[in-house]
């Protein structure tokens, strides 16, 4: 497509070009301690415009760049269907999105990477870009911009700190901070006491019911889900509501990491006014697994009840009109009880907005500490 400097983009266009797409960051992040290699077979189906829900409503395409025969970065640019219709205006809309940004350090990449992804975009009639996300913003997103030391839990990406500077570098600037807080959810001691008393007249006041779901139900529970996100998140920055198709994959998704005591419903007079969907590291086996099934893959796989103890709280979400009801402070006080009977002790919140006062405040009162930061950045050319 385009050369700079000796850098050439081009788009993916074979099933070589996709292995060295999924191959890069293994080889860019092998030596990092806090890095954790993805399921290279689970990347392939992500990646696939049959088994991926997202291109029932998106366009993408990969590009990657080399110097000479050597792969040296790779970017995504998408247009999202779903994205338009809930932030254009008559279904139109100048905003494309970049994803699966990784890059060896070097400026010039960076910049013939940003080339290739705006080019493809400013061709479909978009001229303002917002990324990285992988494909959305309910898939890795961000870029790491605080919080290097620590290994990135489920759908969390993890860079190095020149990743920041390159994209700075290459004219982009800061759209919105995205946090993850951690929480030792077996220490109710670094609670306010107000959380215990909201909790408390949810249900005496305000007629809130908890349940947990159960495996079986698990395709209905998401569906409702949906329902619950699509009224709860519907005002926050970038979102896009799921389609029934997305549900279908997500509840496909979750089963892989299901765990009853961290799955939980709020109901009042039978109809469900929030959900909390809290996931087991599964990152914590990932690492295991080191990107393969065999020869031990699965092994690990199997005993990732004996091997995971922190979880990540990835949806909290309350119906609008019942916000004023304690039924999130139920949901958080759950959390601190499901901890006392199952190994997984400690956890992080997000993506919380930077700009969810009310979300953040939550967070402090539960003795939270914000422990990494994500930027998501924007162009408009």
């Amino acid at each position: 497509m385009r050369a700079v400097s000796g850098v050439d983009v081009q788009p993916v266009s074979s099933q070589r070009d996709r292995r060295e797409f999924i191959e890069l960051p293994f080889r860019l992040h092998c030596t990092s301690p806090q890095w954790v290699p993805p399921l290279r077979l689970e990347r392939r189906m992500f990646h696939s415009r049959r088994m991926n829900a997202y291109f029932k409503h998106a366009g993408a395409q990969e590009f990657l760049a080399r110097r000479g025969d050597r792969v040296v970065g790779r970017i995504s640019a998408q247009v999202d269907g779903a994205y338009d219709a809930q932030h254009g205006v008559g279904g139109v809309c100048d905003t494309g999105m970049f994803g699966f940004l990784e890059l060896e350090d070097d400026p010039e990449v960076m910049g013939a990477l940003v080339d290739a992804a705006q080019a493809w975009l400013a061709e479909r009639g978009r001229h303002h870009m917002i990324g990285p996300m992988d494909y959305t913003m309910n898939d890795e997103c961000g870029v790491l911009i605080d919080g290097f030391e620590h290994e990135p839990m489920i759908k969390q990406p993890w860079h190095p700190p020149y990743y920041a500077q390159r994209c700075e570098g290459a004219g982009l600037s800061k759209a919105i901070d995205l946090l993850m807080w951690r929480l030792e959810i077996d220490d109710r001691e670094k609670i306010l006491p107000i959380i215990f008393e909201l909790s408390e007249q949810s249900e005496t006041k305000h007629g809130i019911e908890l349940r947990h779901m159960r495996r079986r139900d698990l395709p209905k529970d998401v569906k409702v889900f949906g329902e619950v996100y699509n009224a709860a998140w519907k005002d926050n920055w970038g979102f896009v509501p799921y389609s029934d198709e997305d549900l279908k994959h997500y509840a496909e998704e979750l089963q892989l990491v299901f765990d009853k005591h961290w799955f939980m419903v709020a109901q009042k007079d039978g109809e469900t006014i929030g959900v909390a969907i809290t996931v087991p590291d599964i990152n914590q086996v990932l690492k295991k697994m080191n990107g393969r099934l065999l020869p031990l893959g699965w092994w690990h796989y199997l005993r990732k009840g004996t091997i995971i103890d922190r979880v990540r709280v990835g949806f909290l979400g309350i119906k609008p009109e019942y916000q004023h009801t304690g039924a999130a402070a139920r949901f958080y006080v759950e959390h601190f009880d499901m901890a006392k009977v199952r190994p997984q002790k400690w956890g992080e919140m997000g993506w919380i907005l930077e700009t969810n006062r009310s979300m953040n405040r939550g967070m402090e009162a539960m003795g939270g500490q914000v422990v990494k930061r994500f930027r998501v950045y924007e162009s408009r050319f």
